[in-house]
């Protein structure tokens, strides 16, 4: 219930043969763990050691992977058709060599090959060949055959999604009653988080949970002055009265989380953040009117870089109006100003057009949007208006 399908995950594979099909090509090796999950529904522990999964046009995958992964892959993916393994990484002999005799033991490496990137990535200190260069050929990088199936979600993703939303909301709740003045930002983050999530887990039951904690409330260090910094980082910080402090939320469903933030203010707000706020609700209301099918990516950047410019503001806007949303936090497309992909039904994007103020904080509010037939549908639901917001 909390995770995709089997019957979804072989409709995925199906689409990439199709696309080998049509691209002249006779297999796929993906080394990214992410886009292996994503066909697959199997996590892999990305490390130093090289990992791969090939998938012929005809048949069913192979994966490479390092010993220790040999009995979690037969237990995640018990259809694979065939598990090739080496004991460590770097070895006596590199890793990647032994991929490329599985590759010519299983009658491969003439064919013609396409992959998502020319080798394993590089992680934790990963040194290694390129894929081409001890094939002795040309390898066609693909990457796109994955991603682009990423861009439109099914409704199997929007619901894990949905559900998501659902916790992340109640993450925030328990983030906006811990953070009272005097209460470290690290303490009431962490008291919201366990919260949540000892919710999250009695609920859903035997779901399976990838990251620990699965639902999390947090500032990141987006305290007071410090709020000015969008990606500000933790400095365990003391709240205290007329701070403004920007609340993050995520909730992992079956590998896909929502996205919430709202801008709060400790104590009764000043007449200067009075304003700050209202524009930035002004700019949000706009840039929400734009997410509809049909209209380009960069639609919603547009409305609220309007009202910025309008109001004066345009310098304190440091980022784009949002991004794209499922697996990874950020992922494409992007609601920025050189995105012009068409917005189509099953996208899902964040809205969080924001300004920040030297000496004095950051406003944004961010929500989850998926793109409907006639429109657009908010995933996540939390109260927006500055009374509502106040931390007592």
């Amino acid at each position: 219930m909390y995770e995709i399908s089997q019957k979804e995950y072989e409709s995925r594979r199906e689409r990439v043969r199709s696309e080998l099909y049509r691209r002249g090509l006779d297999v796929l090796i993906l080394f990214s763990p992410l886009r292996i999950f994503y066909l697959t529904g199997y996590h892999l522990l990305s490390t130093e050691r090289p990992l791969a999964m090939i998938f012929p046009k005809d048949e069913d995958p192979i994966f490479y992977v390092p010993k220790l992964e040999e009995d979690h892959v037969k237990y995640r993916v018990p259809w694979v058709r065939r598990v090739f393994t080496y004991f460590e990484y770097p070895g006596t002999e590199h890793p990647l060599k032994r991929f490329v005799e599985v590759l010519k033991e299983e009658k491969i490496a003439e064919k013609r090959i396409g992959v998502d990137s020319d080798g394993y990535l590089g992680k934790y200190g990963y040194k290694g060949p390129a894929l081409s260069e001890l094939l002795g050929k040309e390898v066609k990088r693909v990457p796109e055959i994955v991603d682009d199936m990423r861009l439109v979600k099914s409704q199997e993703e929007i619901s894990l999604l949905r559900e998501s939303a659902k916790w992340c909301t109640l993450a925030l709740r328990y983030l906006q009653e811990y953070s009272v003045p005097g209460t470290s930002e690290v303490e009431a983050s962490m008291l919201a988080s366990i919260d949540a999530s000892s919710a999250m887990i009695r609920a859903l039951g035997q779901a399976t949970f990838a990251w620990i904690p699965p639902a999390k409330a947090y500032f990141r260090g987006q305290v007071g002055k410090l709020s000015y910094y969008p990606h500000m980082m933790y400095n365990n910080v003391l709240i205290k009265e007329g701070d403004v402090v920007i609340g993050e939320a995520s909730a992992y469903v079956g590998g896909y989380s929502a996205e919430l933030e709202r801008t709060m203010i400790v104590g009764s707000p000043s007449e200067e953040q009075k304003k700050y706020f209202k524009a930035m609700i002004r700019a949000r209301e706009e840039a929400l009117k734009e997410y509809k099918p049909g209209n380009p990516c960069y639609a919603p950047n547009r409305a609220a870089f309007k009202v910025f410019r309008e109001e004066g503001l345009l310098e304190m806007a440091l980022h784009r109006t949002g991004h794209g949303i499922g697996l990874e936090g950020h992922e494409p497309p992007w609601i920025e100003e050189g995105d012009s992909t068409e917005m189509k039904p099953g996208m899902v994007f964040s809205c969080e057009p924001g300004i920040y103020v030297p000496g004095l904080g950051g406003f944004r509010h961010s929500d989850t949007v998926v793109i409907t037939e006639d429109g657009a549908e908010m995933l996540t639901s939390y109260p927006t208006e500055l009374e509502e917001l106040i931390i007592r």
